[in-house]
C-alpha cells in the first residue's frame, strides 16, 4: 500500500481542521451582525421542561454547521481544480472527488445543507407553527425525495442492490434496495437532528461515526470516501471548538440534518448498513426515546421520560449539560471502535 494514501489522508483532515478554524471568526462575525440567533420553544409550543432548561440558549446563533459543510465542499472543489488546471502530479493524488466514491456523498451533503439552511433561517425570522421553522411533515418529504435520488443513483447508476449482513455474507434484494436506502437515509438524518439538543453532543458523537467509517472505508480500498470521511471529522473537530459548552454557536438543521444524510450514505456506500446502528448507537437511542415517548402520551396518556430525547431526560434529573455530552462522547467512541471491529472481524471471517 502505498504510504502517500495515510499522508493524504492525515493531511487533508488537519488541513480541514485548519482551515475551519481560520475562517471561523469571520463567520462568526455575520452571525452576530446579522443576528443569526435561534428560537427556544417557549413552554406553550409543547416542550415546557426543554424550554425552561434551554432559555438561557436563547439568541445563540445557528447555522454553524455552515462551517463543516462549506469547508469540505471548499477542499474538494479546490483540490479536483488543481487536479484540471495545473500539471502538478501532486494535485491529482490529493484530490478526492471522484464520481464512484464521493461525488454522491458530497452532493447529499450540499443539497440537505442547503435545505436545512433555509429551514433554520425560518426560524430565525420566526416564520412557521410558533416560529419554529418548517413543520416536521414537510422535511420528511424533502429529505425523502433527497434520500430517493441516492436510492435511484446506487440502483440504477453504479447498479447496487447488495445488503451485506455480517459474518454471514452479501444478499441481492433487488428494486428492495430503494426503500430501504430511503428509509435508512431517513432515519438517520432524523436521528441526528433529535441528538442535537447539547452543546457539542452531536458533534462529538458525528466526529466518531464518521472517522470510524473512514476506518472502513480504507480496509475496503476506499481510500477517496476514506479521505472524505477525514475531512469531515477535521471539520467538525474545529466546529467542537466552539460548540462545546457554552457554546458560540450551534450547529443547526443545515449542519444536522446534512451529515446525518451524508453518514446514512457513506455506511451504503461501504455496505456497512447493519453495522450503523451500532457505530450510531447513541442516535439510536435517541431517536427511540422519542419514539417511546410519543407512543405512551398517544395510547397512555403518560410520559415515560420527563422530557424527551433522553439527553433532556437526563439534564432534567439533574445532571450538568456538559457531563452528559462528555459521557455520552465516550460511549459513542467505544460504540465506533467496536464497530470497526465487527467489520473487521467480517472480512477476515
Amino acid at each position: 500500500m502505498d504510504v502517500f494514501i495515510i499522508i493524504k489522508i492525515l493531511f487533508l483532515s488537519s488541513l480541514a481542521f485548519v482551515t475551519a478554524i481560520l475562517w471561523t471568526p469571520a463567520l462568526t462575525y455575520f452571525m452576530y451582525k446579522y443576528n443569526w440567533g435561534k428560537k427556544i420553544r417557549t413552554a406553550d409550543g409543547g416542550a415546557p421542561v426543554m424550554s425552561q432548561l434551554h432559555a438561557h440558549k436563547a439568541g445563540t446563533p445557528t447555522m454553524g454547521g455552515v462551517l463543516i459543510w462549506v469547508t469540505v465542499l471548499g477542499l474538494a472543489l479546490i483540490f479536483y481544480g488543481l487536479s484540471i488546471w495545473t500539471d502538478w502530479g501532486i494535485f491529482d493524488k490529493l484530490n478526492f472527488l471522484t464520481r464512484s466514491q464521493t461525488l454522491l456523498p458530497l452532493g447529499a451533503l450540499v443539497a440537505a445543507a442547503l435545505v436545512g439552511m433555509f429551514d433554520d433561517l425560518l426560524n430565525i425570522k420566526g416564520i412557521g407553527p410558533k416560529g419554529g421553522g418548517l413543520q416536521m411533515r414537510y422535511k420528511l418529504i424533502i429529505y425523502t425525495l433527497i434520500a430517493l435520488v441516492g436510492a435511484f443513483w446506487f440502483y440504477f447508476k453504479l447498479d447496487w442492490d447488495l445488503i451485506r449482513i455480517p459474518f454471514v455474507g452479501d444478499f441481492q434484494i433487488g428494486w428492495w434496495y430503494i426503500p430501504i436506502f430511503t428509509f435508512i437515509i431517513v432515519a438517520t438524518s432524523n436521528a441526528v437532528n433529535i441528538t442535537d439538543g447539547l452543546d457539542g453532543l452531536a458533534g462529538g458523537i458525528l466526529a466518531a461515526a464518521f472517522a470510524a467509517f473512514g476506518i472502513i472505508a480504507f480496509t475496503q480500498g476506499r481510500y477517496d470516501l476514506a479521505t472524505f470521511c477525514g475531512v469531515i471529522v477535521g471539520a467538525l473537530l474545529s466546529f467542537l471548538w466552539f460548540n462545546i459548552n457554552p457554546a458560540r454557536f450551534m450547529m443547526g438543521d443545515t449542519g444536522s440534518m446534512s451529515l446525518g444524510v451524508t453518514l446514512g450514505i457513506v455506511a451504503m456506500l461501504t455496505n456497512s448498513v447493519l453495522i450503523l446502528p451500532i457505530i450510531g448507537f447513541l442516535f439510536v437511542i435517541e431517536a427511540l426515546s422519542v419514539i417511546i415517548q410519543l407512543t405512551s402520551k398517544i395510547f397512555f396518556k403518560r410520559k415515560v421520560f420527563i422530557s424527551a430525547p433522553i439527553h433532556h431526560h437526563l439534564e432534567a434529573q439533574g445532571w450538568s449539560e456538559p457531563k452528559i455530552v462528555m459521557r455520552f462522547w465516550l460511549i459513542a467512541s467505544v460504540m465506533a471502535v467496536i464497530g470497526v471491529i465487527i467489520s473487521l472481524m467480517d472480512k477476515i471471517y
